[in-house]
């Protein structure tokens, strides 16, 4: 087996979160999931729950020890028209998307330098880089995490990589709403060139490729 590493997940109760959670605790790494909903606790080895909420600002809980990687899984889907936004839109999103993910990182970062190989994984959108109508909420939050993302890896480097997924529509309970119909579904499908909408499985095997030596 590889060398046993620690990684936090923020967002690992469900979809992306939980399926690289799975990936990792298979692996046979420790792994500490940072959840919102107490009903995603449940107990297994080599895995520790710590409730945390990151559209709150409440502090987050200390962590003891070296952390070898860093996981921002949290994230918003707020499909609206221009029109319809109102500003509370813009930063709710950008509080879970970027400070939320800022947060993360700047409490966590001490412990990670300790690792021999530490690794920092954040997620966008393909609608940043391609723009997409009704995504507006999106794309500034996503860029704005994009924008860490690229910053952090040129000031981590070398011993520090920092990284980030940017996938378009996936079946996790997020998109729920976008996909709770065979009409929806199969649209959403028709916009890809493979046919199909992505699973949290598939990203989160990208996600261990990464995260990997």
């Amino acid at each position: 087996m590889k060398n046993k590493k620690t990684y936090v997940i923020a967002g690992a109760g469900s979809g992306i979160g939980l399926a690289l959670r799975e990936k990792l605790l298979a692996d046979g790494h420790q792994v500490i999931a940072i959840v919102r909903n107490p009903d995603y606790i449940k107990e297994q080895e080599n895995l520790t729950f710590v409730l945390h909420d990151f559209s709150e600002e409440n502090l987050l809980p200390e962590i003891n020890g070296t952390i070898d990687g860093l996981i921002y899984c949290p994230g918003t889907i707020n499909l609206k028209p221009f029109a319809s936004l109102k500003e509370k839109d813009v930063l709710d999103d950008f509080k879970v998307n970027v400070l939320g993910a800022f947060r993360f990182i700047h409490k966590y970062s001490m412990p990670l330098r300790e690792s021999q190989d530490g690794s920092i994984l954040l997620f966008s959108s393909v609608a940043v880089q391609s723009g997409m109508p009704f995504h507006t909420t999106v794309g500034i939050s996503k860029g704005g995490v994009e924008g860490l993302t690229r910053s952090l890896s040129a000031e981590f480097a070398p011993k520090i990589r920092v990284n980030c997924i940017a996938p378009s529509l996936t079946d996790t309970p997020l998109a729920k709403n976008l996909l709770n119909s065979d009409t929806k579904r199969l649209a959403n499908a028709e916009r890809h060139p493979l046919k199909r909408v992505g699973t949290a499985e598939e990203i989160a095997a990208l996600a261990m490729f990464i995260l990997n030596d």
